[in-house]
C-alpha cells in the first residue's frame, strides 16, 4: 500500500517561492503588464530570460545530464503559483512544461538541452483548449513536407521551435521561422494565441505524437491548477486588503458581516483548491493515481479561480472596473484558464469514467 502524499511545502519549495516572488516583484509590476497588453509585444522577453536563464527554471523538469535541474512537478507547481499570482506574460507553462514533457516522451535530448538552457522556446502546436486524451488536429505530410493549419496555439509568437503533430502519427520539430504565425485576438492578452500555417515546411520526426501529446497535456492540466491557485490567492488577498482600507459610514467595509461571509467562503474554496493543486503536482511527480488527481484538480480549479476574480472585481467597486486596476487581468486569465487543457465539465466526465461513477 502506497504512503499518503505529503502536500505541505518543503523548505526548498518555500525558498524557491521566495526567490521567484522577489524576482517578479522587481520585474513584473501590474502597470507594466497592462502596458504590454496594449502593445504589439505582450510577452516579457526580459523577464523570461531572467526566470529561464538566470534562475534556470526552464529546465526544472529536464534531467541534469541535459543541462536541466532534475527537479519535479512539485517545484514547477510552486513556480506556476507565483506566475499566476503576477499574471506574468511569459511562456513558462507552454515551453517549460508542455513542450518539455512532449520532448521527454520522445527522447529528444538536443531540443531538451536547448529548452532547459533557455536558448530556445518551444510550443506544442495543439490548441490550448485541448483536454488530455482528446483528439487533436494534425497537418498533412506530403513528400516529406508538412502542410496545413493549426489554430489556438498558445505562445506560438515567441516560439523558436514548434512541435507539430502530422497525419502519419508522428510529432515533428519545425523551426518557427518556417511557419506563418498569425496572431489572434485572445481574451487573456497575457497568454496570446495564434494560428500556425505550414506550406511545405520541413520537419524532423521526433517520435509518436499521441503519447507525447497526451503526456504533455496531462502535465499541463495538472499544473495549470497551481497557476489558477495563484490567481485565486491574489484575488482573495488583494480584496481583503482593499476592504480593510475602504471605509463607508466611518467603518471599514470589510467589517460588514455580509462581506465577511463572502470572503470566508472564498477562503475555504481557495484552501481546498490548494489541496487539489498540490495533490495533482505530487501525483505527477510520483506517477500514482495521476489521471484521477489531475481530473479532480481541474474539475475544481476553474470555478474557484473565476469566482475569486469575479468577487475581487465586484468588491473593489468602481475602481475595479477601471483599466488601470489590474483585477481585469486576473479575471481574463481565470476565464481563459477555465477552458485551457479541458473544461471543468470535461474533466468531471473523465473522472466519472476513471472511478466508474458514470451518469445513468
Amino acid at each position: 500500500m502506497s504512503a499518503q502524499p505529503d502536500l505541505l511545502y518543503s523548505e526548498e519549495e518555500q525558498a524557491l517561492r521566495a526567490a521567484v516572488r522577489g524576482l517578479l516583484a522587481d520585474h513584473c509590476d501590474a502597470p507594466g503588464v497592462i502596458a504590454r497588453t496594449e502593445s504589439d509585444a505582450p510577452h516579457d522577453v526580459a523577464l523570461w530570460k531572467a526566470l529561464a536563464g538566470g534562475m534556470g527554471l526552464a529546465g526544472l523538469l529536464v534531467p541534469e545530464e541535459l543541462d536541466g535541474q532534475g527537479a519535479t512537478h512539485r517545484e514547477v507547481a510552486v513556480v506556476l503559483e507565483e506566475l499566476g499570482r503576477a499574471v506574468a506574460p511569459v511562456p513558462y507553462l507552454t515551453s517549460a512544461v508542455v513542450a518539455t514533457e512532449a520532448l521527454l516522451e520522445c527522447g529528444a535530448d538536443d531540443l531538451l538541452t536547448e529548452l532547459a538552457s533557455a536558448t530556445a522556446i518551444g510550443a506544442l502546436a495543439v490548441g490550448l483548449h485541448t483536454a488530455p486524451g482528446a483528439g487533436f488536429p494534425t497537418v498533412r505530410l506530403e513528400g516529406g513536407r508538412l502542410h496545413g493549419e493549426l489554430t489556438g496555439i498558445a505562445d506560438a509568437a515567441v516560439a523558436d521551435v514548434l512541435l507539430v503533430p502530422a497525419d502519419d502519427g508522428g510529432l515533428y520539430a519545425v523551426a518557427a521561422s518556417a511557419a506563418t504565425i498569425t496572431a489572434r485576438t485572445a481574451l487573456d492578452l497575457t497568454r496570446p494565441v495564434a494560428t500556425v500555417t505550414l506550406a511545405g515546411a520541413s520537419g524532423r520526426r521526433l517520435g509518436d505524437a499521441a503519447p507525447a501529446v497526451r503526456r504533455a497535456l496531462r502535465a499541463a492540466a495538472g499544473l495549470l491548477a497551481s497557476e489558477q491557485l495563484g490567481v485565486a490567492e491574489w484575488a482573495l488577498a488583494e480584496t481583503v486588503r482593499y476592504l480593510k482600507e475602504r471605509t463607508q459610514f466611518n467603518r471599514p467595509v470589510g467589517g460588514f458581516q455580509a462581506l465577511k461571509h463572502r470572503l470566508a467562503r472564498l477562503w475555504l474554496e481557495t484552501v481546498s483548491l490548494r489541496a487539489a493543486a498540490r495533490a495533482a503536482a505530487d501525483a505527477l511527480t510520483t506517477g500514482e493515481d495521476t489521471d484521477v488527481a489531475v481530473a479532480v484538480a481541474q474539475a475544481y480549479a476553474a470555478p474557484v479561480a473565476v469566482r475569486a476574480a469575479e468577487e475581487a472585481l465586484q468588491l473593489h467597486g468602481g475602481i475595479g472596473m477601471t483599466w488601470e486596476h489590474p483585477v481585469h487581468l486576473y479575471l481574463k486569465r481565470a476565464k481563459a484558464d477555465a477552458i485551457a487543457y479541458g473544461t471543468a465539465g470535461a474533466h468531471r466526465e473523465a473522472l466519472a469514467e476513471l472511478v466508474d461513477l458514470r451518469a445513468p
